[in-house]
């Protein structure tokens, strides 16, 4: 009787200490796709504790430990027990055994490629080298988040490139040029005394991915990084990322050896600079000895250069190579070169400057093209430098932040930007010599290659400021190792580890970001218009004509006219196509079979033309502008429908934001319909309501925003 009593008080006790409890906490998007959540489904948890009882490493290895001990955590949060970590499993089975080197059983594979198998009933994580072991234990963290099955399980993947990296964009004042998530994740100001265990989960989020190089500032440089003060700030850095795999990269000031060497030339032919750039290397490597190499940005957008001394791009490159030619580190030189020339097309630029130089460049040296050949444009044809320079290896760089894409406001998932520009056919060694060969290297044989995207990480607690956001970052990992993922893969996989595993809500969030880039284009871009924005890239101003220079204004894009609407890259105009090889060409060549997404990048179309769909320029423009602020709407009922099975706090920032986005929308929508509606002269189309606002009502909008 009494121990019934005793049963009945201790249940009571407890129901009262539980109604005190601390609810959980919201998801505040900090720990991204790394969330290890409890398995809700109990037989699912139990199978894959049944092959995670232990974890044997039997090494010291800096980065195999990260590598234990991230599983550890990950198992220990995904099946609600702890998995010790242990030296050997002796006879025992059930457990994940982590391995490295000759003895691995991965002959096959590349230096950093995994194979993660069952073997006499343990899982073996295996690879060549300590990173490969590192990146298969995050795909088979990645395989148990997403739910699937341990049997049989043969996880097998290569990189397809070999320097995968983030661009930061970052400054000494803790500023982050185009960046929209709060300051720099760098404290400068604290390091290298202290280390914000933010770098930690920073370098944790990139190996997941992998992500195996960052340049840590910004392309338009401050020499000050190059001073002893800043470079041990920078080794601190490295010092935290080496476990995980991660190398530093410097962006580099041209003129350093003036402004902090004391010399009175820059000149990369000059013997006194050329070893002011040699010792300075020679220094950074005592510091940070895997550092990565330097990347530059050089007569571009008033950035000084070789060009200043009547040198070219390769002399620049090669001087640098020089430098680091005892040392295993690269120079990623940027082809994002224009001048500011009235009667040019700046479309032609990158190759005009960089065709003739191709098997000029030294082997350290890789070039670095943007994906397209104006300036990260919501759609853009693929650069022409790809293809161009069979003996030069060229990099991709992609924009994960969102300077011409609503900044941390609007939801688009750049995946389908990525895959577009990757899958297109160069044609430079005949069909099926897409952008993604060029890059990896197997259409010309590159001995190196590389992917960089722009970072857009930032102080926020939740890193990328928009939530979905984080999904752009993760989305560029996964394609610079494996380019022919594909978004939705890349998608779905990213929703079910970050935001919910519920069935009926992956698909439809899934389908929501899959959509997201075709709506921002259609309010903001459509049929190949470009560049309307005011001087932050947000706000709408196609009317903008006031700029020290012609391409930074808007109307140098468009070119609307009483005629008709968009620039005329043919023979007959800036003969831009001509940079293409003949079959691209033919593609893009003439107006009656172009593809309508690329029509106004390539000609100047008349508002009355009849185009494939039936209807005239005008009327198509108005219905890309319409729809596309009205799917705003579409996204918002989606969003809604998914409420039940996402994180309230997370729930509740993106309907904010997609709230915003919308009104946002139509504000482009009305813009681009009543400036263009001047030109044309042309009722807007039914069913298709005339907006309630003027011209000089949207214009002062613009104006009021421009003066935050």
């Amino acid at each position: 009787m009494h121990c019934k009593k005793l049963i009945g008080f201790l249940s009571f006790l407890l129901i009262v200490i539980s109604s005190y409890a601390k609810p959980p906490l919201p998801d505040d998007g900090y720990r991204l796709w790394l969330k290890y959540d409890r398995i809700s489904d109990a037989s699912k948890r139990e199978a894959y504790a049944r092959s995670a009882q232990f974890i044997v490493l039997n090494s010291s290895s800096p980065i195999l430990k990260a590598a234990a001990e991230e599983l550890q955590m990950g198992l220990q949060g995904l099946l609600g027990k702890n998995v010790p970590i242990i030296a050997s499993a002796g006879n025992r089975t059930g457990g994940v055994v982590l391995t490295s080197g000759s003895n691995a059983g991965v002959q096959s594979m590349n230096a950093e490629g995994y194979q993660v198998t069952n073997r006499a009933s343990n899982i073996v994580v295996a690879s060549k080298t300590d990173a490969g072991v590192l990146y298969g234990t995050f795909a088979l963290l990645r395989h148990i988040q997403t739910l699937q099955p341990l049997n049989a399980l043969s996880l097998t993947s290569n990189p397809k490139v070999r320097y995968r990296m983030l661009n930061h964009w970052d400054n000494t004042n803790g500023t982050i040029e185009r960046g929209y998530a709060g300051e720099s994740l760098w404290k400068w100001y604290e390091l290298p005394e202290r280390l914000d265990p933010r770098y930690r989960d920073y370098a944790r989020a990139n190996a997941s991915l992998g992500i195996n190089g960052t340049v840590v500032n910004n392309v338009n440089a401050s020499a000050r990084f190059l001073t002893a003060e800043y470079l041990q700030k920078v080794a601190a850095l490295a010092n935290v990322f080496r476990p995980y795999g991660i190398r530093v990269y410097l962006s580099v000031y041209f003129p350093a050896p003036k402004v902090i060497g004391g010399l009175k030339t820059a000149d990369p032919l000059d013997s006194d600079v050329r070893k002011w750039w040699a010792d300075k290397t020679k220094e950074i490597y005592r510091l940070i000895p895997d550092f990565g190499g330097y990347l530059v940005k050089a007569n571009s957008e008033g950035e000084p250069g070789p060009q200043d001394y009547g040198r070219n791009h390769a002399d620049g490159a090669n001087m640098l190579a020089e430098a680091l030619k005892p040392y295993d580190g690269i120079v990623l030189w940027r082809a994002f070169v224009y001048k500011a020339d009235p009667k040019a097309d700046r479309f032609k630029a990158a190759l005009d400057e960089f065709g003739d130089l191709d098997g000029k460049f030294d082997p350290k040296v890789i070039v670095q093209v943007k994906n397209g050949p104006i300036d990260f444009q919501p759609r853009e044809p693929f650069s022409p430098l790809f293809g161009k320079m069979p003996k030069t290896p060229l990099a991709m760089e992609f924009q994960i932040t969102q300077e011409y894409l609503g900044f941390a406001t609007h939801l688009v998932y750049e995946a389908p930007i990525f895959k577009e520009c990757l899958e297109t056919d160069t044609y430079a060694g005949g069909k099926g010599s897409s952008v993604a060969r060029v890059v990896d290297g197997s259409l010309h044989g590159y001995a190196i290659t590389a992917m960089a995207g722009v970072a857009n990480t930032g102080s926020d607690r939740n890193w990328t400021g928009h939530p979905m956001a984080q999904a752009n970052w993760y989305a560029f990992g996964r394609l610079a190792w494996d380019h022919t993922l594909s978004s939705e893969a890349i998608a779905r996989e990213w929703v079910n580890m970050t935001l919910t595993t519920d069935p009926q809500a992956v698909k439809r969030i899934t389908d929501l970001m899959l959509r997201s880039r075709e709506i921002y284009v259609n309010y903001n871009t459509p049929m190949g218009l470009s560049r309307p924005w005011a001087g932050v890239h947000f706000a709408p101003e196609p009317w903008q004509d006031k700029s020290p220079r012609p391409d930074w204004t808007a109307v140098y894009y468009h070119r609307a006219d009483s005629t008709g609407l968009g620039f005329d890259r043919t023979q007959t105009g800036s003969n831009a196509l001509a940079q293409y090889s003949p079959e691209v060409q033919k593609k893009w060549n003439n107006p009656e079979t172009c593809p309508l997404p690329y029509l106004l990048w390539f000609h100047h179309v008349p508002w009355t033309k009849k185009l494939a769909t039936g209807r005239t320029l005008w009327d198509e423009l108005c219905t890309h502008f319409y729809t596309g602020a009205d799917s705003v709407g579409w996204m918002q009922q989606q969003w809604v429908q998914v409420k039940g099975a996402v994180d309230p706090e997370t729930y509740a920032n993106v309907a904010g934001r997609l709230a915003t986005q919308h009104k946002e929308a139509i504000w482009w929508r009305d813009a681009w319909v009543l400036y263009l509606q001047q030109y044309a002269r042309q009722p807007i189309p039914a069913p298709f309501k005339k907006p309630d606002r003027t011209l000089d009502d949207v214009k002062q909008l613009v104006h009021i925003y421009l003066m935050r």
